[in-house]
């Protein structure tokens, strides 16, 4: 049986989607591979419907898992959607001002210390990612000893958890039906394979691709399908990425003519170096003729011979004659 639901690789269908608590706890889980009894959105940067921001998508997630040994502890997630390369750039400067907001470190009930939080990273693209091919790639830190053997006492350590943090980086390219698992099987619904022709705002999934709570998902993307609110955001999307286009278009035939005049200035550049060099070359061959003549002038001038047969058969004036002997 075929579903048609609303693409969530746009922002505002995105949104829609992670703002049910229910799918929220299916997609985190799914991806930090731990089950998530309980989550809290801490905050929120909506890009997307701002004519001078290009379309990123952030979420501030307060994660509580339960651990392999049933213990539960609290996980700071900060979860990133972009389908534009360049966005990609700015993941760093958002991660920054999110270790030096206060908010964001434990209170000392729960902390005497004030370590903060352990955080995940989550990035989903909606391009590829250099030369990695893998759907769904984990970046863990690791303890290692000075000979690089695994750590195993007093692992993990509430300050180096507070210091460094995993990663999970999305590639949505490859994802492409691939159903190994539980997480690529909730991944598909970002699979833009499955974009109905025409109208990219809605994908054509297949009931056979999930299973038990998996379908959680779907039907909140198909109540977004059908949410007016939603279908007008998607659209005003389609507005802001069509004027990036044009920028970036824009952006692309200035740096084009930019290149070519730099090229044309680099050849002209290159013409003025060699006539530099031939004219240096020049200049040095009548420097070694003038020393040759000089040589002779002063040759005949100790021989005793006049200076006026001297300037003629040196064919030069007897000015200059006077100066190559003086000199």
């Amino acid at each position: 049986m075929a579903y048609y639901i609303a693409n969530p690789i746009y922002d505002s269908v995105f949104k829609f989607m992670m703002d049910d608590e229910r799918v929220a706890r299916i997609m985190l889980s799914a991806l930090l591979k731990k089950d998530v009894v309980a989550v809290e959105m801490k905050q929120q940067e909506y890009a997307g419907l701002t004519k001078r921001n290009i379309s990123m998508f952030r979420l501030d997630f307060n994660a509580k898992v339960r651990n392999e040994d049933g213990s539960e502890s609290i996980v700071l997630i900060e979860l990133q959607k972009t389908w534009l390369v360049t966005e990609t750039l700015r993941f760093r400067q958002y991660l920054a001002s999110q270790y030096s907001d206060k908010r964001n470190l434990q209170s000392k009930e729960m902390s005497p210390k004030g370590f903060a939080y352990p955080m995940v990273s989550i990035y989903i693209l909606g391009h590829k990612l250099g030369d990695l091919e893998e759907p769904v790639v984990y970046v863990k830190r690791n303890y290692l000893d000075y000979d690089s053997n695994p750590i195993v006492n007093g692992v993990p350590d509430p300050f180096v958890e507070s210091l460094a943090h995993d990663s999970i980086i999305v590639q949505i390219p490859f994802l492409k039906g691939r159903l190994r698992n539980k997480l690529e099987r909730v991944l598909q619904v970002f699979d833009q394979e499955y974009c109905v022709k025409g109208n990219e705002h809605y994908l054509e999934v297949d009931d056979s691709m999930f299973a038990g709570d998996e379908f959680l998902v779907v039907n909140r993307l198909m109540l977004a399908s059908g949410t007016p609110e939603v279908k007008r955001a998607m659209e005003v999307e389609d507005e802001i990425l069509s004027e990036i286009e044009e920028r970036d278009t824009a952006i692309m035939m200035r740096d084009k003519v930019i290149e070519s005049k730099d090229k044309e200035i680099e050849s002209k550049d290159k013409e003025i170096e060699s006539k530099d060099k031939e004219i240096e070359s020049k200049d040095k061959e009548i420097d070694e003729k003038n020393l040759m003549i000089r040589e002779m002038a002063r040759m005949l001038h100790d021989q005793g011979i006049p200076m006026d047969v001297i300037a003629q058969r040196l064919n030069i004036d007897a000015e200059m004659l006077k100066g190559f002997i003086e000199n």
